[in-house]
């Protein structure tokens, strides 16, 4: 994979865009890939993360925060540097989401199975459809199969959406983790958190290739 861009995008605030592009950065940059972090929501919780990690350590990570007509230019700096690129947007579809997903290999978009973030699927699905970008929906905060979420989980199969083979579960390792300052492949790389992570970015590693 070669400078490639990875927008997490998703309508719906508290969805877990943040922690999915923290947690996919750490495990890349593990594996010596020269990883780069774009913070444009105004909220700034991903560099905030940054600065509580202090930095890259060892790893081949970097971290900005940019906003306004500067996105454009930062991501292609960053591209031009890094092998890849995750941009953290912001929940609604301001003037950055739709340059970050403009710019994108692939926008990633983290779901939870409840009615209310399935309907919110849709002002994000249509920005990449208008952007002609691929987009791939990852099911994130999944508790055990028959908690009330198989019929939502029934209607994005019904619908024919692009969703990852990996999901994420409700595990407590990903915000334990990033509450030290590190990714959980860092903090608990035994766990099953962890190897969700690992599965997640081995797929999307596949999907790039093969664009």
């Amino acid at each position: 994979m070669v400078a490639r861009i990875i927008t997490v995008a998703q309508q719906k605030g508290g969805a877990g865009k943040t922690t999915l592009a923290i947690h996919l950065a750490i495990h890349w940059a593990e594996r010596g890939r020269r990883v780069a972090l774009l913070d444009i929501d105004p909220q700034g919780s991903l560099i905030a993360w940054w600065r509580g990690r202090q930095g890259g350590g060892d790893l081949p990570l970097d971290c900005q925060a940019v906003s306004g007509w500067r996105v454009s230019n930062e991501i292609e700096r960053l591209k031009r540097a890094n092998d890849i690129v995750l941009v953290d947007s912001p929940p609604h579809a301001a003037t950055e989401a739709k340059l970050a997903i403009r710019a994108a290999d692939l926008v990633l978009m983290p779901v939870q199975l409840s009615p209310m973030d399935f309907w919110a699927t849709r002002p994000t699905l249509q920005l990449a459809v208008a952007e002609k970008r691929p987009i791939l929906m990852v099911l994130n905060r999944v508790a055990p199969r028959g908690s009330g979420q198989d019929r939502i989980r029934a209607q994005i199969e019904a619908a024919d959406l692009p969703v990852a083979r990996a999901s994420l579960g409700n595990r407590a390792a990903f915000a334990a983790s990033l509450l030290e300052g590190r990714g959980v492949t860092e903090h608990e790389p035994a766990s099953s958190a962890a190897l969700e992570i690992r599965a997640l970015a081995d797929e999307l590693e596949e999907r790039l290739a093969g664009m």
